[in-house]
C-alpha cells in the first residue's frame, strides 16, 4: 500500500510517500511557479499513480473547510481567500491544481480557524484564523512519534506558530500575525496599524516584513533572508544578535502562554522548522530546550514532520479513522 502526503510551505512545497521505506522530496515554490517543473511529474517518477491508495495534501490556510474532505468535494480550492497571507507566489496553486487533474484519490487538509470545531471555544471567538493547514500535519506527526497526548508543537521558521493539543485534539494556536516572531513574519504592531491607516504599506506588506527581519534591518527575498540574517550573525552584527534574541523571547512567551492557560499538565514541547532546530551558530533548539524543559520533555522533529503527517494522515483515513486529532474525516 503507497500513501502519499503534501506539505504546502513557505519556500517550497514537500512530498513524503509512504512505502516500504518513506521517501521525501522537496520542490522551491520559485520554480513552481515558473513552471520550472511538474510536481505530478516528480511525484510520479518515484511512484507508480496506480499504486497510491491515497494522497492527502495542505493548501494555503485552509480557512474554506472545517473538516478533512475530498478534493472532488472542495470548493475554491479549501480557502476564503489568498489575500493577506504572506507573500504569494503562485506555485502552490499550480500543484493543487495540477493534483486535481491527476485523479490520483486526494483528500484535503483544513487548517485551524474559527469555525474549528476542536477548538476551546474562546480561541474561536478570539481569533477568526490560528494556523493554516501544514500544522494539522505536523501536530499529527508529532503525537505519533512522541506518544504525547497533551502536549505544546511549535513550528518555527519563515514564520512562528504554536498549537496546543490536550487529549490528543488540537485545542487552540497562535497565529503568525499575533504572536511570536518568525524569520520573515511576526505579530503587527501598533506602528504598523499606523502605517497601514496612512497608506504607507498594505497589511500583507507589514505582515511579511514584521519578523527578525524587521530587527536586523534586511529586505531580502523569503528564500535567502534566513541564511542572510545568521550571515550577519556570524560576522558580529548587533542587529542580527539583537534580532534572533528578539525573536527567541517572543517564542517562549507564546509557549508559556500556551501552557498556563492548559488545565493539564502538559508532557512536553515538541520543536520543528528549520529555526527550532538550529544548533548554529545561533543555538535556538538549546536555548528553547533550556527555557521550557520545566514544562516536560523537548523533542525536536526533523523538517520532514509536515509531509510525513500529511502521509500519516492518508494513511489512517484509508484505514477508517473517523476524525484526526479533533478534525472529523467525510467520506471519501
Amino acid at each position: 500500500m503507497v500513501f502519499v502526503g503534501m506539505d504546502h510551505g513557505t519556500t517550497g512545497v514537500s512530498f513524503t510517500v509512504l512505502h516500504d521505506e518513506p521517501i521525501h522530496f522537496k520542490i522551491n515554490r520559485l520554480q513552481l511557479s515558473r513552471n520550472e517543473v511538474s510536481a505530478m511529474e516528480e511525484l510520479f517518477k518515484r511512484v507508480n499513480p496506480a499504486e497510491i491508495d491515497l494522497m492527502a495534501i495542505t493548501y494555503a490556510m485552509g480557512d474554506g473547510i472545517s473538516n478533512i474532505i475530498p478534493i472532488e468535494k472542495v470548493v475554491d480550492r479549501g480557502i476564503l481567500s489568498i489575500e493577506g497571507a504572506g507573500k504569494v507566489t503562485g506555485g502552490g496553486t499550480f500543484v493543487y491544481d495540477e493534483i486535481e487533474e491527476s485523479k490520483v484519490p486526494t483528500i484535503l487538509i483544513p487548517g485551524l480557524h474559527k469555525n474549528s470545531p476542536s477548538l476551546d471555544p474562546r480561541f474561536r471567538a478570539a481569533y477568526s484564523h490560528q494556523a493554516s493547514a501544514e500544522k494539522v500535519s505536523i501536530c499529527y506527526n508529532a503525537q505519533l512519534e512522541t506518544g504525547f497526548q497533551d502536549f505544546i508543537v511549535a513550528d518555527i521558521s519563515s514564520n512562528t506558530v504554536s498549537i496546543l493539543l490536550e487529549d490528543a485534539k488540537i485545542r487552540g494556536a497562535m497565529d503568525a500575525c499575533l504572536g511570536a516572531m518568525g524569520i520573515i513574519h511576526g505579530p503587527l504592531d501598533l506602528e504598523m496599524i499606523r502605517n497601514i491607516d496612512e497608506g504607507l504599506k498594505t497589511a500583507n506588506q507589514c505582515f511579511s516584513q514584521a519578523g527578525a527581519v524587521k530587527v536586523a534591518g534586511l529586505d531580502e527575498e523569503v528564500s535567502q533572508a534566513r541564511e542572510v540574517l545568521l550571515k550577519n550573525y556570524k560576522n558580529g552584527d548587533s542587529k542580527a544578535k539583537l534580532a534572533l534574541d528578539t525573536m527567541l523571547m517572543t517564542i517562549l512567551m507564546e509557549i508559556w502562554g500556551l501552557n498556563g492557560i492548559s488545565p493539564k499538565k502538559l508532557q512536553g514541547v515538541v520543536l520543528t522548522g528549520s529555526i527550532g532546530a538550529l544548533r548554529e551558530p545561533f543555538d535556538f533548539y538549546g536555548r528553547l530546550t533550556k527555557e521550557l524543559n520545566i514544562i516536560g520533555e523537548c523533542v525536536l522533529l526533523p523538517s520532514t514532520s509536515g509531509s510525513m503527517g500529511s502521509a500519516q494522515i492518508a494513511r489512517d483515513v484509508f484505514n477508517g479513522a473517523q476524525e484526526i486529532l479533533g478534525i472529523k474525516v467525510e467520506q471519501f
